[in-house]
């Protein structure tokens, strides 16, 4: 539910008219409602968090939806990966903890930097996925479900750019202008393309992956320890 009110949130900050390769809510719906349901949906989200009746889960959440609004102000000038980092790891911890996790046990541990990996290599294969996109910049991506250059066109230097600055000097003019200048997106998004920065990003987001993986080999072998397994490689090889 928080997941989702953020992603109503950002739509509306972000002018999208895509998510996921449908019309957008405030495509369809505008700006006023969609905020509007985004504020509803962390509403009932509260509510049910509140017939928990855990302290420490509820304090846990409570940081996620700070931590989401932080993100979303440091966002608006630079990028970050304060959202999905804090909402994996602030989720798996709690899920350990309503699982029955005592005090002082390892597992909330365990659980918080898997989900803290993780969510920081989503998020940095959310980055490469911008660059890969097919379309031309602001233009809609079906197989990506949304525009292609999204990052650009909001003035965020992401992983790929970042590196391209170390190949190509001339792209730190366009990052410190945030690409607002005639051609600068189209620009920066060649200069990407011909360094190494989208394959260095991808190496960086299997790095902590990797990470994760290495977190889980504390848990005993199971099921739900294999599928966590499943999922980080998942994470890293989605192309949507």
């Amino acid at each position: 539910m928080l997941h989702t009110a953020s992603l109503l949130h950002d739509d509306v900050i972000d002018a999208s008219p895509l998510r996921r390769g449908a019309p957008s809510a405030p495509s369809k719906f505008g700006s006023k409602l969609s905020v509007l349901g985004g504020n509803f949906i962390l509403g009932r989200a509260s509510t049910a968090l509140a017939r928990l009746g855990d302290a420490e889960v509820t304090q846990l959440i409570a940081s996620v939806i700070s931590n989401l609004v932080e993100g979303e102000i440091l966002q608006m000038r630079d990028k970050t990966y304060l959202k999905t980092a804090s909402l994996m790891a602030k989720g798996a911890r709690s899920a350990v903890v309503l699982g029955g996790c005592e005090e002082g046990e390892v597992w909330k541990d365990i659980a918080y930097a898997y989900g803290r990996n993780v969510g920081i290599a989503f998020q940095l294969i959310d980055d490469i996925l911008d660059y890969e996109s097919t379309s031309t910049p602001g233009s809609a991506d079906l197989t990506l479900g949304k525009p292609g250059g999204a990052d650009l066109q909001l003035g965020l230097a992401t992983g790929p750019a970042l590196y391209a600055w170390e190949e190509f000097p001339e792209m730190g003019e366009l990052i410190g202008r945030k690409f607002e200048g005639p051609g600068d997106v189209e620009m920066a998004r060649s200069l990407v393309h011909r360094s190494s920065g989208v394959h260095r990003t991808k190496l960086l987001a299997k790095e902590f992956a990797e990470k994760a993986k290495e977190v889980l080999d504390e848990l005993p072998e199971s099921v739900a320890k294999r599928g966590l397994v499943a999922l980080t490689e998942r994470v890293v090889g989605r192309r949507s």
